[in-house]
């Protein structure tokens, strides 16, 4: 009962254009900032670890702007819910989905890995399988539940509506071997710019001069099953809209350095951020988990 009648408040307020949506977010955004001052420090202490060469005044600027788009990033999720086809396809635009499936083709190979990041609207992301007429392809994303039992039926729910299929970060390989057994062509996407648990850090990679602890899971699986990498490069023209570029790294894992993958993606994730620095999810605490600490931990295992 609690499901369904959250379920039908969101799916109402859905229901408003996004033109009154985005003046709800112009109105959330002052309440978010100034009265609850969601995570303000944490923001704050990413900005000056990844921008020390800037001024106060412009990480301030970069701060508020990240505001804006996160509120944005609220109503235009809540929109995804009724969103129409057609609205989504114009908004939320791709170029490259034929190539990663002609790289699968052409190199017999039955998947595709895509790193993406907490970078514009991830959620609207979850539209790509729309922009694919090849039937034998099959899309999926890796997610993380979310606590909230209602919220992450919510989740699942919006993202279901586009055909892709939902896999538990923990239960990733296992469904991927299962996918293979069937040999089933797919394009999987996996946002890698979380931060890991201390018993997940397996690599620090360098990430605005910080070494940076990374999830390595899409590179270790897509070495395992000998997946084509590519990443997703994320612009935002205007309000409301956004391009997604695919960009190949690699048609051969197997034959890269371990951790290079996930090395050369960060280095994309970074100069994205550097274009447009106010669209990445900044509240979320990046360089909490220090090499030192990390490397004090294993010290302190091994005895």
């Amino acid at each position: 009962m609690k499901k369904t009648v959250i379920y039908i408040f969101w799916y109402l307020l859905s229901l408003l254009p996004l033109r009154i949506l985005y003046f709800l977010s112009d109105i959330l955004k002052p309440i978010v900032y100034y009265l609850v001052r969601y995570r303000r420090k944490v923001v704050h202490k990413n900005l000056l670890l990844a921008f020390p060469e800037k001024t106060n005044g412009e990480r301030k600027s970069i701060e508020k702007r990240y505001y804006s788009f996160f509120c944005d990033y609220i109503v235009e999720t809540v929109k995804l819910i009724s969103i129409s086809k057609e609205q989504l396809m114009r908004r939320m635009t791709f170029s490259g989905v034929d190539k990663m499936i002609k790289d699968m083709d052409d190199n017999d190979k039955n998947f595709c890995f895509v790193y993406l990041g907490h970078y514009g609207n991830w959620e609207w992301i979850a539209s790509l399988p729309m922009w694919s007429t090849n039937e034998k392809v099959r899309f999926g994303q890796i997610y993380h539940p979310l606590r909230n039992k209602a919220m992450d039926q919510l989740f699942l729910q919006v993202r279901g509506r586009f055909h892709g299929e939902s896999i538990p970060m923990k239960t990733t390989l296992r469904r991927i071997i299962e996918l293979k057994r069937e040999r089933q062509k797919m394009i999987i996407g996996f946002i890698s710019d979380q931060l890991p648990k201390w018993n997940s850090i397996h690599h620090f990679s360098p990430f605005f001069g910080q070494e940076t602890a990374v999830f390595t899971g899409t590179e270790q699986i897509g070495k395992q099953i000998d997946a084509i990498i590519y990443y997703g490069e994320v612009t935002h023209p205007k309000r409301g809209y956004y391009h997604c570029e695919f960009k190949r790294i690699t048609i051969t894992p197997q034959s890269m350095p371990d951790f290079q993958i996930t090395d050369i993606y960060m280095k994309h994730l970074e100069k994205m951020i550097q274009e447009t620095p106010d669209i990445w999810l900044w509240s979320h605490d990046r360089w909490k988990r220090t090499k030192e600490e990390w490397v004090q931990r294993q010290k302190e295992e091994t005895k």
